[in-house]
């Protein structure tokens, strides 16, 4: 598979034309989504050639950093043109008017966008089987779940239909599909990427970061989304971008610190012996190992589970029915509410915003959101401390490999779990990437989580970067795949 980096030089070279990749990358769709299911929606072919077509008469002097590579988006993102069902029934029909600020941002750089990819319904979810629309499969065994709750994205990436793609994380979103998947994906520091046009689950956790082959496409895609925008008052106001140089920098004289007190209970063996040979590669490399303690993960999932649940109750309030998308008959107002709710949100959506709604009532505030809130400062102080003796710091993306499709959904507990080594991180936030680094015995991907420090995106790419071009795990690609 070719990557982002290489397709964008070849394309400005003139060795290939925009409409021949815009040409084949609906033909790679073709073959591999109706197996998979990533898609939500493709763009017709004739508006994408059309794109492309324009681009190809241009100068090539006046095309953007990413003319003509084929991107696809996480379906909770506005794209004038293209539906947004955030994978629920009660979006269904719904086409925003607008552009998300990183949708504007893509479409400056010349990228093509060509479709929606399936998610969680609303970003709830660790396997992208909660999607109104039927789950997700993983490329590397369609048996089991890409992870989630980006999922579409990054089986989209893993399967070579695209180079790029865009997801959200608010929980591990972006780095525990990545890693059951295969690929890279990054997580952002709080505030690096605009948040306007993602529709919101959790509004203080919520990051867009992207789905890449390689650390390089990773950097390529967030140099181009990432930035100040007027439009979200939590954004970052400096700009941001790694160069080459910068990304080759290397690891030598670094401190990787791993904490050994969360590698223990519920770790698949599996997981745990190719994430300690990461780190060794990493230490063969010139970086220094740093043992640490940090908090036990069981605080973040408890405080995680009412933070993100009462700030989601209170975003989907605004589907009423009078809005947007879905809108069921009823005698009264109330009714009509009642029956559209019902009908058009999904088992997990109706659990979370029913112990969100429950955490803020009167009288429970105290006991359970501002209790919850304290956990997070003290999780954030933790990291603090932490990076005293660390530049980064090293954990498994996800405890265990793929499961087979169906396996947690009846035990929502379990499947919270999924995400244990990720959750903290957004709740102090900060940046994450998970790259690949081995695979089991039956094949399935394993992914090497590193978290830097607050607002420290490009010293984690370059970490990143160092070990990827150590090691050739990214350079597998699934039987079957679209080369």
């Amino acid at each position: 598979m070719i990557t982002a980096a290489a397709l964008a030089h070849d394309l400005r070279a003139g060795r290939l034309r925009p409409t021949e990749v815009a040409e084949a990358a609906l033909a790679r769709i073709a073959a591999s989504d109706p197996k998979l299911h990533a898609f939500l929606h493709v763009r017709g072919a004739d508006d994408l050639m059309a794109e492309a077509a324009a681009l190809e008469k241009r100068p090539r002097d006046t095309w953007g950093p990413l003319a003509g590579v084929p991107v696809a988006l996480k379906d909770n993102m506005c794209a004038v043109g293209q539906p947004c069902t955030c994978g629920s029934k009660i979006l269904e029909g719904y086409r925003p008017p607008y552009d998300a600020t990183v949708v504007e941002r893509l479409r400056a750089a010349d990228a093509l966008i060509v479709g929606k990819t399936n998610l969680d319904e609303f970003a709830m979810g660790s396997s992208t089987e909660n999607s109104a629309y039927g789950p997700t499969r993983n490329p590397w065994d369609p048996e089991r779940v890409p992870g989630g709750s980006s999922g579409g994205s990054a089986a989209a990436v893993a399967s070579g239909m695209v180079p790029l793609a865009l997801g959200s994380d608010t929980g591990g979103s972006v780095r525990q599909p990545a890693a059951l998947s295969g690929v890279v994906g990054y997580k952002p520091t709080y505030g690096r990427v605009s948040r306007y046009g993602l529709v919101a689950f959790a509004s203080s956790l919520d990051q867009i970061g992207p789905f890449a082959r390689t650390v390089e496409d990773a950097a390529l895609l967030l140099g181009v989304i990432a930035g100040p925008d007027a439009r979200d008052a939590t954004c970052m106001a400096e700009p941001f971008r790694v160069d080459a140089a910068e990304l080759a920098a290397g690891v030598k004289g670094l401190r990787v610190g791993v904490p050994d007190n969360l590698l223990r209970e519920g770790l698949d063996p599996e997981v745990a012996a190719a994430f300690h040979a990461a780190v060794d590669t990493l230490g063969g490399l010139g970086a220094a190992r740093a043992s640490l303690e940090l908090m036990d993960p069981a605080y973040a999932v408890s405080a995680y589970y009412i933070v993100a649940p009462a700030e989601a109750s209170s975003n989907l309030a605004r589907y009423d029915a009078v809005r947007y998308g879905l809108r069921l008959p009823s005698d009264d107002l109330k009714g009509m509410y009642l029956a559209t709710r019902r009908a058009g949100f999904g088992a997990e959506v109706r659990r979370r915003i029913m112990i969100g709604t429950y955490a803020l009532s009167a009288g429970y505030y105290d006991a359970y959101y501002l209790k919850a809130l304290k956990a997070r400062t003290l999780i954030r102080r933790d990291f603090e401390r932490a990076f005293g003796k660390a530049d980064v710091v090293a954990v498994p993306t996800s405890p265990t490999p793929a499961f087979r499709i169906g396996e947690k959904v009846s035990d929502p507990l379990s499947m919270y779990l999924a995400d244990v080594f990720t959750l903290s991180v957004n709740l102090a936030g900060l940046p994450g990437i998970s790259v690949p680094c081995g695979f089991t015995a039956a094949g399935l991907p394993v992914g090497l989580q590193l978290i830097g420090r607050f607002g420290e995106d490009a010293r984690l790419l370059r970490i990143a970067h160092a070990f990827q071009a150590a090691t050739d795990f990214h350079l597998r690609e699934p039987a079957g795949s679209a080369s």
